[in-house]
């Protein structure tokens, strides 16, 4: 009998259709997503879709291409590719040895700089301590 009071049979009712709501909403969410998949697969450069031949390895991006071409943007480095299926060639972003060469020696230069740091630090701070040992012990044989 309780369980057809009005109060019960609204909350009820509220408690689907909030179930029913996310059920679908998440249906609804699942078919846009892959609608954006596919747009996205239409504007996707052809190097991630099908196999390429790498025309032009890894070179620096010179004054003007680093502003007309937008891989240029991300590393400053820029290959040329040519996809196979479609025959397209584009420009991939890359890493070049190079510039990873540099970024190893910087790294290389930081470790060592906090290296000598720290052992610095380790020497000071063992000087201190055995001071104040020393210090501890000549005070304990003063009192004796």
């Amino acid at each position: 009998m309780s369980c057809l009071r009005p109060r019960i049979l609204a909350l009820h009712a509220l408690f689907w259709g909030l179930v029913s709501l996310r059920v679908f909403g998440a249906a609804l969410l699942s078919d846009e997503k892959a609608a954006v998949a596919v747009t996205k697969a239409m504007t996707a450069p052809c190097w991630q879709l099908e196999e390429f031949v790498v025309a032009k390895e890894c070179s620096a991006c010179e004054g003007f291409h680093s502003k007309s071409i937008p891989a240029c943007s991300q590393t400053g480095f820029v290959e040329t590719i040519n996809c196979t299926k479609s025959n397209r060639e584009e420009f991939k972003s890359c890493r070049s040895a190079k510039m990873e060469e540099h970024l190893f020696w910087k790294f290389e230069g930081a470790t060592l700089a906090l290296t000598v740091v720290f052992a610095i630090v380790v020497v000071v701070r063992q000087r201190s301590l055995d001071r104040q040992a020393s210090d501890k012990v000549r005070r304990q044989i003063e009192c004796i």
